[in-house]
């Protein structure tokens, strides 16, 4: 019933929003349910660098707190495919960088990503037996250290090899 709900709920911000949808489709992920809003609409409600979903995803969660609990916040608004391309993109990129950290036996960082996204990425590496992740800095400025087991020394996160 309470997928039916979240859905529902979907639905009359969308039209609330006075944004047209075919659809709205839920999968479940690994991590956890994902709903796919399909519309022609797309560019209004994924914005400059996703920044508009990323509102919306957090608009849409606190309003199902409000009307379900807090328990049913645990799911992810994708956009005509936007946040499955992105996290594609942001694991095939992490892949590499540990394969860098391992290669050079050194720590290796990401660019900043928001929690979601460091989520995706630790959860990636989470079985590896070469590399480890950590998140470190502040706010906007968050991100992935990958560091490669049994190097001889941990370098500091300052001393860490940023790539872009």
């Amino acid at each position: 019933m309470e997928k039916d709900n979240v859905k529902e709920i979907l639905k009359k911000l969308l039209e609330v929003l006075t944004v047209r949808f075919r659809e709205i489709e839920r999968h479940d992920s690994a991590v956890h349910p994902v709903y796919h809003i399909a519309t022609d609409d797309a560019p209004i409600l994924i914005g400059a660098g996703g920044e508009n979903l990323r509102a919306l995803n957090y608009i849409a969660k606190r309003i199902v707190e409000r009307m379900l609990g807090a328990e049913h916040t645990h799911f992810l608004l994708d956009v005509n495919g936007y946040q499955r391309k992105r996290i594609e993109a942001i694991e095939q990129q992490a892949r590499m960088l540990a394969e860098r950290a391992r290669t050079f036996k050194s720590d290796v960082a990401m660019n900043p990503l928001n929690a979601y996204e460091r989520m995706i990425v630790h959860n990636l590496f989470s079985d590896d037996h070469d590399v480890t992740t950590e998140s470190v800095g502040e706010g906007k400025q968050r991100h992935v250290v990958f560091h490669c087991r049994g190097s001889f020394a941990r370098a500091e996160t300052n001393d860490s090899l940023l790539i872009e």
